[in-house]
């Protein structure tokens, strides 16, 4: 058993069997595939605020578009595996994956992320050249984050921007879509990248939380550089500033393009206290992103969510226009507007 806080290398050794198929497979993980759920807001964003823009084809782009992200993001799991191979080591849980514990071959490691790159840019041509070009700077970015010198994991704060990323690039991917001539708002892109900044991070608070407790910051630092830097209180500080960012620029979108979205608000807030309570929990679900579907309240809480976000997108309020307008309430019982110059 290891002691805690040691840096014994022994402490998780590597199988002597063969390799297998499913080794290889298993490094592309396919079971990721839930995270692509933030694809969908960026279709129904897109059909709300620009229409069907004639593809006269959008189911099967959406069908081809969920195939080219489920491979791009493969490709960067593959590439993410193996070159943390050795870093993972040190890591009570992902000690366990292939790459860790198999000795495989690089050449079929390479073909695998090659094969999954390729496809993914293939079908994301086959929905139109846009969508392909947001699907090659998926792959881009997962270079960035994952291969060194850049490996951009490795530094502080700039790791969770990083891989953050690839929230509104999601977003951006269901966009397009429907409207290949176009991007969406810059304003709901910065919320999706903060948005997508606090799960990151909360996911690296409840791993700081935990494996501290186990084995010490020292061992931690030697699964990942940026924890050196890290403590609870950076990274609580942190998570606070890439919450009320991202709110921020939703704000921003709602009151610039749909009002009753103003509804879903309440709905997110409990949804970000909830997750990050769960990441003050020992073993904490928050260190699996991917799990969160056994969260019932969570679950229950992100259904409501898009039952209100998709009522809202079709039912007009015209009462609540009133948030996105200059009025003074008058203490002698009624309402005043103020003067404003017309709009361009």
């Amino acid at each position: 058993m290891t002691t805690p806080g040691t840096l014994d290398e022994q402490a998780y050794p590597t199988s002597s069997r063969s390799p297998r198929l499913r080794d290889y497979l298993r490094l592309a993980r396919f079971d990721h595939a839930t995270k692509h759920v933030f694809i969908l807001p960026g279709i129904a964003l897109a059909l709300l605020l620009r229409g069907d823009q004639g593809t006269g084809a959008l189911v099967q782009n959406i069908l081809l578009g969920f195939a080219a992200a489920i491979c791009a993001a493969s490709a960067n799991y593959v590439i993410n595996e193996w070159l943390d191979r050795e870093f993972d080591r040190h890591h009570p849980e992902k000690s366990a994956r292939a790459a860790v514990q198999i000795a495989l071959d690089a050449r079929l490691v390479y073909l695998l992320y090659a094969t999954l790159g390729l496809a993914a840019l293939g079908l994301g041509w086959m929905v139109n050249p846009g969508f392909a070009i947001i699907t090659l700077c998926f792959l881009i970015a997962g270079v960035i984050y994952n291969v060194p010198p850049l490996r951009s994991k490795d530094r502080p704060y700039i790791d969770v921007l990083s891989e953050s990323l690839n929230n509104p690039l999601r977003l951006m991917l269901g966009w397009a879509m429907v409207d290949p001539a176009t991007l969406p708002p810059v304003s709901v892109l910065l919320s999706f990248w903060f948005g997508g900044a606090f799960l990151m991070n909360t996911k690296r608070l409840a791993e700081f939380r935990d494996i501290v407790a186990e084995l010490g910051q020292a061992r931690l630092a030697l699964y990942r550089k940026s924890f050196a830097h890290y403590t609870q209180e950076r990274l609580s500080v942190a998570n606070l500033t890439y919450a009320l960012l991202c709110a921020l620029f939703l704000a921003v979108f709602v009151a610039k393009y749909r009002i009753e979205y103003v509804l879903i608000f309440p709905i997110v807030v409990y949804l970000f206290a909830q997750y990050y309570a769960l990441s003050l929990k020992a073993g904490s679900v928050a260190r699996k992103p991917e799990k969160l579907f056994r969260e019932k309240r969570l679950v229950a809480a992100a259904t409501l969510a898009g039952a209100v976000f998709v009522a809202t997108t079709y039912v007009d309020l015209p009462q609540l226009d009133l948030l996105a307008e200059q009025h003074f309430i008058d203490l002698r019982g009624s309402v005043t507007y103020p003067d404003r110059p017309e709009g361009p």
